[in-house]
């Protein structure tokens, strides 16, 4: 008889939409989650035909196939964290709350909302769908200059727009909110973890000159959610995450893959599979 006892790996899913580029979504989510050591599922939200010169199309995925998706997830793999990525409309919304209402791991929502060109990707009743459904749940939100402008309705640009917008963004439900400062103008690039009943913590990044950033949202989140489902607590979690993210794309900054913005290099070092302890 073997008593040997079964190994166990910290497991991360991503919510996510697809990128046949290989650069963000899903694909993104899984590279990095791999690279850090976690077990990568996913679950398909949306179909964008893309490459990394920009979005061509988006193709539906119908809800009743997210939502199986997720119960047979669910039912087989429980996930240690979830990683949220594009929800671009209501229903999709109400189907993933559903889901995460008895959830017990922790969950990281990247809130995808303006597109690189400025341009909205989802409505306004999709927005309010999400704060409403998908923000409390959330351990933490990940918000770019963008989309923290769409959230608290006037334009963040600026280090100082991001500490006034600190305490609005964590009032819409999430238990902590990352204002991320990657499209700040100026050589460091500054990003805020907030916290509810926490001072706020500040991490800095030296700007990298490349293009190659296609993705980067999508990494970051994916890695947070990676280092949560690996034990650290969020502060460790995000600030390792923005570190990784930080060195993949130096890792990439002079790789030539595609015509347009390129991806990160996301197994720069890449880790072993981690056995839970």
């Amino acid at each position: 008889m073997n008593t040997t006892a079964p190994i166990q790996v910290p497991t991360v899913l991503s919510i996510a939409g697809f990128d046949g580029s290989g650069g963000a979504g899903i694909q993104a989510d899984t590279k990095a989650i791999s690279a850090l050591g976690c077990f990568a599922m996913n679950v398909l939200t949306a179909l964008p035909v893309q490459n990394t010169q920009g979005v061509k199309n988006i193709f539906p995925i119908p809800v009743e196939a997210v939502k199986e998706q997720l119960d047979c997830i669910f039912e087989d793999t429980y996930p240690d964290s979830i990683k949220i990525g594009m929800v671009h409309h209501k229903e999709l919304v109400e189907v993933i709350a559903d889901a995460l209402k008895d959830y017990r791991g922790k969950v990281v929502f990247d809130p995808v909302m303006v597109s690189t060109s400025g341009h909205r990707l989802i409505d306004e009743d999709t927005i309010e769908a999400i704060v409403n459904r998908l923000f409390p749940p959330a351990d933490l939100i990940t918000p770019n200059l963008d989309e923290i402008s769409v959230l608290v309705g006037n334009r963040v640009d600026t280090l100082r727009g991001m500490e006034e917008a600190m305490e609005p963004l964590l009032n819409l439900g999430a238990s902590g909110v990352l204002l991320k400062g990657g499209h700040l103008k100026g050589d460091t690039l500054t990003s805020i973890l907030v916290q509810k009943g926490q001072d706020p913590i500040y991490y800095n990044h030296q700007r990298i000159e490349t293009r190659n950033t296609h993705g980067s949202g999508c990494t970051l989140s994916s890695a947070i959610a990676s280092f949560l489902a690996r034990g650290f607590p969020l502060a460790e979690a995000t600030g390792r995450a923005l570190d990784y993210v930080h060195q993949a794309i130096i890792g990439g900054k002079d790789l030539q893959i595609g015509k347009g913005s390129g991806p990160l290099n996301h197994f720069f070092n890449p880790e072993k599979l981690k056995i839970k302890q």
